[in-house]
């Protein structure tokens, strides 16, 4: 495993955005583990995770786009820090754009989008915290092409969860890939996370223990790919 995946893993415990217990996801099946990307709130954080898209990106897609798009809400700052990072890491000027959930209908800024305008021809990443069901994309892809006519390198998530989408046999990533004729990829997966993290300590305490990775093992076998 990369090393800057070893060290974004153990940042999102320190971060308490990837937490392990018992939680009930809105899709109401019962999780050994949970993520909140809305726990990143201070600078350095942020800062550390659009390093972390930047590199992922860089290493996936590489660096010939123009736009780093964010759906709304949580996808705004993403593309922000997303694009920071690629200007800190590789020098690389793209663009960011979100949309928004209501049109604004007045100012020099008004319309669907916010950030950069779109042009004929721009070639865009999508950036979001994580997918489970493929609903923003549905949402977000036709503002995206109504606004311009732009082409997706591809959607760049922090964590890919590898249970099954909306259809049963694949993941969630694996069907907007499939739907949209994009790639889909993630800066790690629940695999790394747990090959990451069983019987291994992140500040002095282990994060998952062999009971947590039998439950972890059990969640995959009702709900992960067969």
């Amino acid at each position: 495993m990369e090393q800057y995946k070893q060290d974004f893993i153990e940042f999102m415990v320190q971060s308490d955005v990837l937490k392990f217990g018992d939680f009930t996801l809105k899709s109401g099946r019962k999780s050994p583990f949970f993520m909140n990307a809305g726990a990143y709130v201070t600078g350095d954080q942020l800062h550390r995770l659009g390093l972390a898209y930047a590199q992922a990106i860089h290493d996936t897609f590489g660096l010939d786009f123009d736009v780093v798009f964010g759906p709304a809400y949580k996808g705004i700052p993403l593309s922000v820090i997303t694009c920071m990072g690629l200007s800190e890491l590789y020098g690389k000027e793209a663009r960011y754009c979100s949309d928004r959930k209501e049109a604004k209908d007045h100012g020099a800024d008004k319309g669907q989008l916010l950030g950069a305008e779109l042009h004929d021809g721009d070639r865009v990443v999508i950036v979001e915290d994580v997918t489970t069901s493929g609903k923003s994309i549905d949402e977000t892809y036709p503002k995206l092409k109504a606004a311009a006519n732009v082409e997706v390198v591809g959607l760049m998530v922090s964590l890919n969860r590898m249970e099954v989408g909306k259809g049963g046999v694949k993941t969630a990533q694996a069907e907007i890939q499939d739907k949209y004729g994009f790639p889909v990829a993630s800066i790690v997966d629940m695999a790394e996370v747990t090959e990451a993290l069983w019987n291994h300590e992140v500040d002095g305490r282990v994060v998952i223990d062999d009971a947590l990775k039998a439950a972890i093992d059990a969640y995959y076998e009702q709900y992960g790919v067969k």
